[in-house]
């Protein structure tokens, strides 16, 4: 079964958190989320509180198949800050596994250094903070390039869990999910 980490920091986006960590589960698939702090109960850019399962440091000798950065601010700035979640994603990326970003998150992947030469996307807001990431910056609901993928706001979250859904598990699961859940537009 593969493993996804979700660091939660304070701030972070509150749908594009639980939408993913809700659909990955749906679909059979281990989730582990991580406080940054010491404190599990991290709260949301809206101020919705979320218990996370827990510790970044708890699991820093972990192995994960996926990395999945929630966005929202200035949740997505102190997980681009915080060095423990730039390498373990980097970590993941070499063992071939999945970096994923939404909505402001892509800040994190440039600054990890991930997105060199590949094609990726993110909240509107943040395209001119990526302008030396080194990629193509795509206009898409999600993007997929290599082992990175990368979604745009809380409006995409369905779209963006299906996608990693797809990749971690199989292209049937997520067609299944998606048609359950009554989600309009097929993943990435």
């Amino acid at each position: 079964m593969p493993k996804v980490l979700v660091p939660i920091a304070e701030g972070f986006e509150e749908m594009e958190a639980v939408i993913v960590v809700d659909v990955l589960r749906r679909a059979d698939i281990a989730v582990v989320t991580a406080a940054l702090t010491s404190c599990l109960t991290v709260a949301g850019s809206h101020g919705i509180p979320m218990v996370a399962d827990t510790t970044l440091d708890a699991v820093l000798e972990d192995s994960f198949d996926a990395v999945a950065l929630p966005g929202g601010l200035p949740g997505a700035i102190h997980l681009r800050d915080d060095a423990r979640v730039a390498k373990l994603t980097r970590g993941v990326v070499e063992r071939g596994g999945w970096a994923a970003a939404i909505c402001a998150a892509p800040m994190a992947l440039a600054a990890f250094g991930l997105l060199q030469g590949k094609a990726f996307t993110s909240h509107p807001s943040v395209r001119d903070r990526l302008a030396e990431a080194g990629g193509t910056y795509v206009e898409q609901r999600v993007a997929a390039d290599g082992r990175i993928v990368t979604s745009r706001s809380p409006g995409t979250a369905l779209e963006f869990a299906l996608a990693l859904v797809a990749r971690l598990a199989d292209e049937a699961t997520a067609r299944r999910l998606s048609e359950a859940m009554l989600v309009a537009s097929p993943m990435a």
